[in-house]
């Protein structure tokens, strides 16, 4: 069978006809979409009111994109940019302004639009710019506004969003400064604003939000001091000022303010001063986390946290040189839910005391290397059965390894590295078979190698 064969004159035909069927095509389908613009922008002017008549334009006589304050792409002959600030526009945002799916920059800043922003927002996937300042919009801020992933800026100061009680805008790409319209959110009680690229000082502002429970702003650039105002915030919680550049030193009445703080966090600053003895006053402190900055001195007391379970202060310049350094230890036996103590980092001496035998049956982390501790090893740290690990390197610590160091059967990690330990390496390290690291280097052990080890199977 021969196969069929046509000329390029016989084809021409079939490629216009073609050609006209593809256009035609491509006009129903622009005309469909563009045809959603103009009723979106048609519903949009329903609904507000133009006492200057600035959107008389917008009506059949032209195409929408001629209308008054409408910009459209070349390409698509789609809505890009919708420019109507300062026109004295009253009433409501329709919540049609969602199907304006090629939107990058919308203003509507400047008018006298109320009621509440609608939920469709969140649709705009191109939307980079919002600017809704100076209206009259109450209600909460739309949680799916976070689906905008290209959005730059928002802008929605001089609004009346009083119902608004958690704003969370964590891990985006957020940066600038913190708007000072945060302050007039007055029943916020949650602001949370961790891992952005956020700078400046936290505004003082913030310390008219008596409804503020809790605030995170960990992972940011944040700079300078922690605003007084917000410190006295008797409702607040939480604080987490964590992995900032913040800097300055803690009020020496700082265990007067904030009655009901349960979790106080600003490690990884720069941080100097004391630890305020008055912080043992925080009766109700589950966390407490001050490690990596430049704190120093005496640490104080903190024998009335009966809840707290986390209290890391490493990596700091704490200590002044003497046997007194480790007196705060034994404070934390009150501490009955204790699960981890971090104090590695630091200057403090002396002997370590036997009351951390007397720590939480639920102690799971003990880490105080990097400090100028002697002294043999208590043996009651074996009544520590809970613990997993159980960090002691880079001290002077003395003697043999406790032989009831075997009772730690759910220890993970036991590192006594650059010490003054010595005699045997007790056979019954073979026994602590969940081990996954064990540092013994650095020290004055002699004799072989256990054989048991060969128990510790994750080693």
């Amino acid at each position: 069978m021969e196969l069929a064969h046509f000329t390029f004159a016989q084809l021409q035909p079939c490629h216009f006809l073609l050609s006209l069927v593809l256009a035609l095509c491509l006009v129903l389908v622009f005309s469909s979409t563009n045809e959603t613009d103009k009723l979106a922008l048609l519903a949009f002017k329903d609904v507000v009111k133009d006492s200057c008549g600035v959107l008389d334009s917008w009506n059949d006589t032209i195409g929408f994109f001629h209308w008054y304050d409408v910009t459209c792409g070349l390409r698509h002959q789609r809505v890009t940019i919708l420019n109507l600030q300062s026109l004295g526009l009253s009433g409501s945002i329709s919540p049609h302004i969602g199907n304006l799916s090629f939107l990058r920059r919308m203003y509507l800043h400047n008018n006298s639009l109320v009621r509440e922003i609608p939920p469709q927002v969140g649709r705009l996937s191109n939307l980079r710019l919002l600017r809704l300042d100076n209206n009259s919009l109450a209600g909460e801020i739309p949680r799916n506004i976070s689906s905008c992933s290209k959005l730059l800026v928002l802008r929605i100061d001089n609004s009346q969003l009083t119902r608004l009680r958690i704003l969370s805008l964590e891990r985006n790409a957020l940066s600038g400064n913190v708007p000072s319209f945060f302050g007039n959110l007055s029943l916020l009680e949650s602001l949370q604003l961790g891992k952005n690229n956020l700078g400046g000082s936290i505004p003082k502002v913030l310390g008219h939000l008596t409804n503020l429970y809790g605030i995170s702003v960990v992972g940011n650039r944040f700079s300078g001091t922690i605003p007084p105002s917000l410190l006295n915030l008797s409702s607040l919680i939480w604080f987490d000022v964590a992995y900032n550049q913040m800097q300055g030193s803690l009020p020496a009445d700082l265990g007067l303010m904030l009655p009901n703080i349960q979790g106080f966090g600003i490690d990884l600053n720069q941080f100097e001063g004391p630890i305020p003895p008055s912080m043992s006053n925080w009766t109700k402190l589950e966390i407490i986390q001050l490690g990596d900055n430049k704190l120093s001195g005496k640490v104080p007391s903190f024998g009335n946290m009966p809840k707290l379970w986390c209290f890391s202060i490493s990596n700091n310049q704490l200590g002044i040189g003497n046997s007194n350094d480790l007196s705060f230890v034994c404070s934390l036996t009150n501490s009955t839910r204790l699960k981890v103590f971090q104090i590695g980092g630091n200057r403090l001496s002396g002997v370590l005391p036997k009351c951390i035998g007397n720590f939480s049956s639920n102690f799971n982390r003990f880490q105080v290397s990097q400090n100028l501790m002697f002294g043999e090893i208590p043996k009651v740290i074996g009544n520590l059965v809970n613990l997993e690990v159980l960090i002691l390197s880079f001290n002077k610590f003395s003697g043999k390894i406790p032989s009831n160091i075997v009772n730690l059967q759910n220890l993970v990690v036991l590192n006594l590295i650059s010490n003054n330990l010595g005699g045997m390496i007790p056979i019954s390290l073979g026994n602590l078979t969940k081990l996954i690291k064990l540092g013994l280097s650095w020290n004055n052990f002699h004799g072989q190698i256990p054989s048991h080890l060969s128990k510790c199977q994750s080693l």
